[in-house]
């Protein structure tokens, strides 16, 4: 089993300041990729493994797509995304369940209320209770459920990391990442997730952001369908108001999160980052991914400043605004 990096490997990567003081820090590590994969900089360790969370769901949709399922705009969107359960987010998940008649009940993502807070909010009023379809993977497990379908594989038991399925997922990530996993584990939705570098992701992000349409290899031209997806749907990849669909739609980049605070973001350049907060929290990822791009000029410095107020980075003291998360990189 393999460890995330060490403290003493980390780099600050932003503070969260309070009138002026700095009251958090938050270090951990990132690497930038040049076009064309060279690295063009480091900061921490990126070479420790850490888990990839969400932002392995690229790939598991990737997966699925190259497994005979065809996911376009919406549908590949919505099986990348950690979405808020909003009633359009549900939709599209009941949508791809339609597509074999496969009921609600067969997804084996755990029940949770929306993220949203007014859908969280109508649900309760209307006496509702958690669902597995207003999960933020559902998507995701949907698009799982087609692939086993299209192929006659079990679907109870889908999540287990000898199925089929699973298999195909490992088989994509170590061949867009160009590594082999340093360990399997659950995930929060209880699909197998896996530890690779951030070198690695940011390697395999790069390759999905930066795929041609007309590759001869379904592989990427399936890849190149997840880019396109994501880049045109950012509502979909998250919700309102969330930093990925924040940046995806304001900045034109290609940008999924991952829980415990991992990022990835690739420019429309191909320029490419891959980050973890050593803390877990997701907070600063999405300005700090931006910084970078637009530190080795793959995003422009002033869209980035008129983005920075979307991202839920304000403190506030009595009501009001009394400080901010900054990114120090």
């Amino acid at each position: 089993m393999g460890a995330t990096f060490p403290a003493s490997a980390a780099a600050e990567l932003a503070v969260l300041e309070r009138g002026g003081f700095v009251e958090s820090r938050h270090v951990g590590s990132a690497v930038v990729l040049a076009p064309g994969g060279d690295v063009a900089r480091v900061l921490g360790d990126p070479t420790a493994p850490v888990l990839a969370r969400s932002s392995m769901k690229p790939f598991q949709a990737i997966a699925v797509m190259t497994s005979g399922v065809t996911l376009r705009g919406e549908d590949a969107a919505i099986a990348t995304a950690s979405h808020t359960g909003t009633a359009r987010h549900v939709a599209l998940v009941r949508g791809l369940l339609a597509r074999e008649s496969l009921p609600a009940a067969a997804l084996r993502c755990p029940p949770e209320y929306p993220t949203d807070r007014g859908s969280r909010d109508q649900l309760v009023r209307a006496g509702e209770r958690p669902e597995a379809i207003t999960m933020n993977c559902s998507g995701k497990h949907a698009a799982m459920l087609l692939a086993c379908r299209a192929n006659g594989w079990s679907l109870e038991d889908y999540l287990d990391p000898e199925h089929a399925l699973q298999k195909r997922v490992l088989d994509v990530l170590e061949r867009l990442t160009g590594e082999r996993p340093v360990a399997t584990v659950v995930d929060g939705c209880g699909a197998p997730v896996h530890a690779l570098s951030l070198t690695g992701l940011a390697r395999g992000i790069q390759k999905i952001a930066s795929s041609s349409s007309s590759s001869p290899f379904a592989l990427f031209r399936e890849a190149a369908a997840v880019g396109e997806g994501v880049r045109s749907n950012g509502w979909a990849v998250a919700g309102p108001g969330r930093p990925d669909s924040v940046v995806i739609d304001r900045l034109g980049v290609f940008s999924k999160f991952g829980a415990e605070g991992v990022q990835v973001m690739a420019a429309p350049d191909g320029t490419t980052v891959a980050l973890k907060m050593l803390d877990g929290s997701p907070r600063a990822s999405a300005i700090v991914a931006a910084r970078l791009l637009a530190g080795v000029g793959a995003l422009d410095s002033a869209a980035v400043d008129a983005v920075e107020p979307d991202l839920g980075l304000d403190v506030l003291g009595g009501g009001a605004v009394v400080g901010r998360i900054r990114a120090t990189v």
